[in-house]
């Protein structure tokens, strides 16, 4: 079985070299670059199976880099960042990362959270089964979401909590209740996280996000995508 194949992009020497030695020595292989021009340059020519990117990059900021990455792949990206605030983690989010991680950071927390994620998409890839409610169709197998035909652009994170909800199509699950569902992963590990997801979701998915058709706010309790 080939490795699964990691691309670091971090202009901070001593944290690349970290970050490299940890995921080698797991059993990855890692593609490591400095700034932005040369990141996308090696996705492009390394096809990786995750992405671990800084914010902070000499030639252009790490979150724009993951917007351009999301426009055209479903990639799972884990953005890293000396700003721990909360709006650093939330733009992370909302420009299309998969997780977020402050430095100073563990090298071994940061690689059970890859293997997280990489675990989590293996798993959903084995699932068959095809959802379809009203005109949204799920296929689990390829992890493609449609609405009428039109593909949407779903990360790792929002397309799980999405076919979460659809498994269970009218029933209303909390915040809490969802991150547990999603085996707390660290993307997902507190409550604004989750509304910054759905607000995503929406964007991507509603005719008019202001006023959703499926995925609905259960107000004071949380979320449940539409019955049948």
């Amino acid at each position: 079985m080939n490795a699964q194949r990691i691309l670091v992009v971090d202009a901070e020497a001593p944290s690349l070299k970290v970050v490299d030695r940890a995921l080698t020595a797991e059993g990855f292989e890692v593609v490591t670059a400095a700034d932005a021009a040369s990141g996308e340059e090696a996705f492009a020519t390394s096809r990786p199976d995750l992405v671990i990117l800084d914010v902070t990059l000499p030639d252009r900021s790490g979150l724009e880099v993951a917007r351009g990455l999301r426009a055209s792949s479903n990639v799972p990206i884990i953005i890293l960042s000396a700003r721990a605030d909360e709006v650093d983690r939330v733009l992370g989010l909302e420009f299309g990362a998969d997780d977020y991680v402050a430095k100073p950071f563990s090298a071994r927390e940061l690689v059970s959270r890859v293997k997280a994620i990489l675990r989590r998409a293996a798993g959903c890839a084995d699932d068959r089964s095809v959802i379809e409610v009203g005109e949204l169709r799920i296929d689990a197998a390829s992890r493609e979401v449609t609405l009428r035909g039109v593909p949407a652009h779903l990360t790792r994170t929002e397309y799980d909590i999405l076919l979460h909800l659809a498994r269970h199509p009218g029933t209303a699950f909390s915040r809490e209740e969802i991150i547990a569902a999603l085996a707390a992963e660290p993307a997902i590990a507190d409550e604004r996280a989750i509304d910054v997801h759905i607000h995503n979701i929406r964007e991507k998915l509603e005719p008019d996000p202001r006023d959703p058709a499926y995925v609905l706010t259960v107000r004071g309790f949380g979320y449940r995508l539409r019955g049948q």
